[in-house]
């Protein structure tokens, strides 16, 4: 058999091979978000110094934990830029000109979500995401790029740890902290 220049799937860490466009449930791994998003350079690699997506979405499950929400919120937080695992990061201004690739990312985090919860985010809690996520934005861009953005500086309810961790240790938190917050069947229910 001939190499293909056409592949349309990905080889993950873990050998499973996915269609991001047309992505199987069944093979979207824990462990391949966890490594993938670990070595994923926040902003596109435009930073001071190497920070990860996985060790945003542990400062935002942390910040969610600490605001006092929901299990099921804190876990989201913690997968909310899994999609990029497959897809790869797209900085938001570019994001919101690629209509496609914000429809592939919803379907493939709404696949995610499905999998690791037991029901599907309720508006509330998509709201709360939503806003740690851009609560996070706002100290990112001051602390990984030394851009002051323009209103006022949301209030957090942790401190913010921007301190170059290597990629393994980043993947075995995000790993932790998953599986604290799974329930035995892997689903985190509504509270």
């Amino acid at each position: 058999m001939a190499f293909s220049k056409t592949m349309s799937y990905i080889t993950t860490f873990t050998g499973k091979h996915i269609d991001p466009l047309n992505p199987d449930s069944e093979r979207i791994d824990i462990r391949d978000i966890a490594h993938a998003l670990s070595l994923t350079c926040r902003g596109n690699g435009h930073v001071k110094t190497f920070f990860s997506v996985a060790q945003h979405c542990i400062n935002c499950a942390l910040e969610a934990e600490a605001r006092g929400y929901s299990k099921r919120v804190v876990l989201s937080c913690l997968l909310h830029d899994a999609g990029e695992a497959y897809l790869s990061d797209v900085p938001r201004p570019l994001k919101s000109s690629f209509i496609e690739y914000r429809n592939a990312e919803a379907h493939l985090l709404d696949m995610i979500y499905a999998k690791f919860l037991a029901e599907p985010l309720t508006e509330e809690e998509k709201k709360r995401i939503k806003d740690i996520d851009d609560n996070m934005l706002y100290y990112d861009l001051i602390e990984l790029l030394g851009e002051t953005p323009a209103g006022t500086a949301p209030e957090l309810a942790t401190a913010l740890n921007y301190e170059v961790i290597p990629f393994a240790e980043v993947e075995n938190a995000y790993l932790e902290m998953y599986e604290r917050l799974k329930f035995k069947d892997g689903k985190v229910r509504k509270s």
